[in-house]
């Protein structure tokens, strides 16, 4: 039998993580819930209901009723054997206190009593407002970079076919050039629908996305492919999950770009690395490090500007819109691209990803429906 010390302990500890609990929740930007499932009313809402919602739990009848609204269906089904109403993820829009509609998600789960009935649900609700935000902004840098681009390249094409047409009397090396600059043509523009369309764009780094690539095969793909340029290219991995969730498609177009912009601005015989590790923060860093001059500290915090060009870009060809769609497509996935110069390596460009450190594939949620849908009901 427990001493009296012994559960004076015990109940200074529960008290102690109850304080702790009251204070994450407390202090939590995520908006959790719970409701009763018999009375089909909440009972308990956090601080941050308040901040983002401007809701109490005795004013948020509005904010309930958006809650709870599938409940009833949600029950009969789980009482009828379904467990895929344990735990739902959906999105949907709820009510401001001051009237407007927010975009949302809510994830939920039932709680069960020892005979297996719901008797309580509980959930946390985020807002979407700045993921719909970042959206809109994909869709329309997409159509303003593919204006961009198509406009000088249909000029290109224009003239070229006009040469082709005009020159019959020109000889077969000329008529070559006009066919490679065709081809070249052709080939960006194809560039162009595959990656840069506003529903291309917008499908980048969504959070749904599964796993698709291996990042120490990406860094070694985009190495071997630009070694055809530069000899002197090598790749360094370290602990990389063997999986990472991203747009292969978005974050090898960005390191392309890092690594055509270290062999344009360093001299032939300069070494590139390309290193992969796990972040000290958390996530994923890429490093694309180079040991030619760097870049002039005044510019650095410009590289990434829309149409920059450095002092050093004379006689490079370019035309500022690589680092600039780079950052935009990192940013898209959430992460960060950076340029520093490291005294001993000259200029190196950092891509991090909020990659998890666990290696495999993104499984379904325990309890999900059986097609990993968002079920509604």
């Amino acid at each position: 039998m427990a001493t009296v010390a012994e559960l004076q302990a015990a109940l200074r500890q529960s008290q102690a993580e109850a304080e702790r609990y009251r204070l994450l929740l407390q202090h939590s930007g995520e908006v959790s819930w719970m409701a009763d499932c018999a009375s089909l009313r909440l009972t308990w809402l956090s601080p941050a209901a308040g901040r983002q919602f401007g809701y109490t739990l005795e004013s948020a009848q509005a904010l309930a009723a958006g809650l709870l609204q599938q409940l009833p269906a949600r029950l009969a089904r789980h009482a009828n054997g379904d467990p895929s109403r344990l735990r739902l993820l959906r999105e949907t829009e709820l009510p401001h206190a001051d009237g407007r509609l927010l975009p949302v998600e809510i994830e939920s789960t039932l709680i069960l009593d020892e005979h297996g009935a719901a008797v309580s649900v509980v959930g946390i609700v985020r807002d979407l407002s700045a993921r719909r935000e970042l959206a809109a902004q994909q869709k329309k840098f997409a159509s303003m970079l593919s204006h961009e681009f198509r406009t000088p390249l249909s000029t290109i094409d224009g003239a070229v076919q006009r040469l082709e047409m005009t020159g019959a009397h020109h000889d077969e090396a000329t008529r070559k050039r006009y066919r490679k600059i065709q081809t070249a043509v052709d080939r960006m523009l194809a560039m162009l629908d595959e990656y840069l369309s506003p529903e291309r764009m917008a499908s980048i780094g969504r959070e749904r996305q599964p796993n698709e690539i291996s990042p120490a095969t990406l860094l070694e793909s985009v190495a071997e492919q630009a070694r055809h340029r530069r000899g002197a290219i090598s790749v360094r991995t370290d602990a990389l999950p063997q999986w990472m969730r991203c747009d292969p498609a978005g974050v090898r177009l960005c390191l392309e770009i890092l690594v055509d912009n270290a062999i344009k601005y360093t001299s032939a015989n300069t070494p590139i690395e390309l290193i992969g590790k796990m972040a000290s923060e958390g996530g994923v860093e890429f490093l694309v490090r180079d040991h030619g001059a760097g870049v002039p500290a005044a510019e650095l915090a410009h590289v990434f500007d829309k149409s920059f060009r450095g002092s050093n870009a004379a006689g490079v060809d370019g035309s500022g819109l690589g680092l600039y769609m780079a950052r935009a497509v990192v940013d898209v996935h959430g992460g960060t691209l950076t340029a520093t110069n490291v005294s001993e390596s000259g200029a190196e460009f950092r891509i991090w990803l909020p990659v998890g450190p666990a290696a495999g594939k993104s499984l379904a949620r325990s309890g999900g429906s059986s097609d990993n849908s968002l079920d509604a009901s």
